[in-house]
C-alpha cells in the first residue's frame, strides 16, 4: 500500500492521505546518495529546510576516496565515474561548497562518454547536479530521459519532482511525487510528500506523513531528519516553543545536523534569547555557510541594532554567492531578495524578472512582487502577489508581502486581513518584518 496525495487524475479532488505501519517498516533505511535537498541547494528559507537525509561527511569521504582508487585500476569503469559524479553532488550539499560541482560534471560526463546508450545513472546524477545548480529545466529534461528508459528508476522521480516543484509545475510536481512514493517508499520520498502537501496548504498532513516516517526511524541521522522538519512545520506554524524542543531532540539524535542548529537559532531568535540565536547561527555558519543562514543572521544583528555585523554577514553573503556563479550555479532569487530589502530594488527586479523568465514557481512570485513593490510599481507586484498564494501554502511571508503592497494601493481592508493572516500564521516570522506587519496592522485597524 502506498501513500496517496491525490486520486484522481487531474490532481483536483484533495483527499486524506493512506498511511499503513506495513508501508513505512524499513521505509528510512539508508536511499545512497540520490537524496539530495528537493529542488538543489538552499536558498531560501523555505527551501533550506528540506536537507535530505544526512550522510555522514567521514563515510562520503571515504565513499570519494575508494572511487577515486578504483577508478585509477579500471579508468574505463562507466558506473564508478557515475558514482563519483553523485557523491562529489552529495559533497557539494554537505558542505556548501559549490567547487564539488565541476568535478561531478567531469565524472558524470565521462560515464556518458564511455557508456552512451541508456546509462540511467549518469543521467539521474546529472539531473541533480542540473537541479543542484539551479538548471532546473535541464534536470527536467534529463530525468524525463532517463525515466523513459528505466520507468522504474526511482532516483529519477526524486529529481523530476525537484525541478517540476521548482519549475512551478504544481501538478506534475504532485504526479512526480506520487511516482516515487509508489517505487520506493523512504526518506527521500516523505520528504517530497510533505513540501507537496505544505505548498497546498495541508499542513497538518504533511505534519502526519513526517511523523509516522520518524515512528519507523531507526538510524540517529534518520531520527534527526524526521524531527527537524516537524519542527520546521512547528515554527512556520508560530510554535517556536514546540520548535525549539523539536530541534533540540533532533540535535541529541545527530549531533552533527547543521540545519537542527540553525532552526535552534530561529527559535530561539522568535522566543527572545537573541544571545543564543547569534550563538548558534554563527556555530551553524562555521560548520555549513549557506546563502539563508548569513542573511538571517544579518538580519537579526540589524533588529538588534547592529549594523556593523549585519553588513559583515552580507558581505559574505556575496562572496559565497559569488562562489556559487563561479562553479555553475545559477541563483538569482537568493540575491534578488537580498537586494530588495537590503540593497538595490531595482537590481532586485532585474534579478528576480531573470529568475522569473526561466521559471513560474510561488517563491519567485512572491519575491519578484515584493522588489516590484520596493520599487514603487505596485499594481504589477499586487499582481504577482496574488499569483503567489494559489496553491493555497499558509505562509505568513507571502501574506505580509500582499499586505503592504494593497496598503500601498490604498486597498485598507484587504491589506488588514493579509497582514493579520501574516500574523496569524507565524508571529515571528522574520525579525524585521513581524514588528512591522503588527505596528502597520494597529495603524490600518486605528484609522479604519
Amino acid at each position: 500500500m502506498t501513500l496517496r496525495l491525490y486520486r484522481d487524475r487531474d490532481m483536483r479532488r484533495r483527499l486524506p492521505l493512506v498511511l499503513t505501519t506495513t508501508l513505512l517498516c524499513g521505509a528510512l533505511a539508508a536511499l545512497g546518495l540520490w537524496q539530495q535537498h528537493p529542488g538543489g541547494p538552499p536558498s531560501s528559507s523555505d527551501n533550506a529546510r528540506r536537507d535530505s537525509r544526512p550522510v555522514a561527511s567521514g563515510s562520503l569521504a571515504r565513499a570519494i576516496t575508494a572511487d577515486q582508487q578504483r577508478l585509477r585500476e579500471a579508468p574505463a569503469d562507466a558506473a564508478v565515474w557515475a558514482r563519483l559524479g553523485a557523491e562529489y553532488v552529495e559533497q557539494a550539499r554537505l558542505t556548501a561548497d559549490p567547487s564539488s560541482y565541476p568535478k561531478a560534471d567531469e565524472a558524470l560526463h565521462r560515464s556518458l562518454t564511455l557508456t552512451p546508450k541508456d546509462n540511467i545513472d549518469a543521467l539521474t546524477g546529472l539531473g541533480a547536479l542540473a537541479n543542484a545548480r539551479h538548471q532546473f529545466a535541464q534536470a527536467r529534461d534529463l530525468a524525463d530521459q532517463a525515466i523513459a528508459i528505466a520507468p522504474l528508476h526511482w532516483q529519477a522521480y526524486a529529481v523530476l519532482a525537484d525541478a517540476r516543484t521548482q519549475l512551478g509545475d504544481d501538478t506534475g510536481a504532485t504526479e512526480a511525487v506520487q511516482q516515487l512514493l509508489d517505487r520506493q517508499p523512504g526518506t527521500a520520498s516523505f520528504t517530497r510528500a510533505a513540501y507537496d502537501l505544505e505548498q497546498h496548504g495541508r499542513t497538518d498532513e504533511a505534519k502526519q506523513a513526517l511523523q509516522r516516517a520518524l515512528a519507523g526511524a531507526f538510524d540517529p541521522a534518520d531520527k534527526a531528519f524526521c524531527r527537524y522538519q516537524i519542527a520546521e512545520l512547528d515554527r512556520n506554524a508560530g510554535h517556536p516553543d514546540q520548535a525549539l524542543a523539536g530541534y533540540r531532540q533532533a540535535l541529541a539524535d545527530d549531533p552533527d545536523h547543521t540545519p537542527a542548529l540553525a532552526g535552534q537559532a530561529r527559535a530561539e531568535a522568535a522566543l527572545g534569547d537573541t544571545a543564543g540565536a547569534v550563538r548558534d547561527y554563527d556555530s551553524a555558519i562555521a560548520k555549513v555557510p549557506l546563502p539563508q543562514y548569513l542573511l538571517e543572521l544579518g538580519e537579526l544583528h540589524q533588529a538588534l541594532g547592529h549594523p556593523d555585523q549585519a553588513q559583515e554577514q552580507y558581505r559574505l553573503l556575496d562572496a559565497e554567492q559569488r562562489l556559487a556563479a563561479a562553479n555553475g550555479v545559477v541563483d538569482d532569487l537568493t540575491m534578488g531578495q537580498y537586494q530588495a530589502d537590503h540593497g538595490d530594488p531595482a537590481e532586485a527586479v532585474r534579478l528576480l524578472r531573470a529568475e522569473w523568465d526561466r521559471r513560474h514557481n510561488v517563491l519567485v512570485a512572491d519575491a519578484l512582487a515584493w522588489a516590484l513593490h520596493r520599487q514603487g510599481a505596485d499594481p504589477e507586484a499586487l499582481e504577482l502577489a496574488r499569483q503567489a498564494r494559489h496553491t493555497g501554502w499558509r505562509n505568513a511571508l507571502f501574506a505580509y508581502h500582499r499586505g503592504e503592497i494593497e496598503r500601498a494601493l490604498g486597498q485598507d481592508a484587504a491589506a488588514r486581513d493579509d497582514l493579520a493572516e501574516a500574523l496569524h500564521e507565524d508571529p515571528y516570522f522574520n525579525p524585521l518584518q513581524a514588528p512591522r506587519a503588527s505596528a502597520d496592522l494597529i495603524a490600518i485597524t486605528g484609522s479604519s
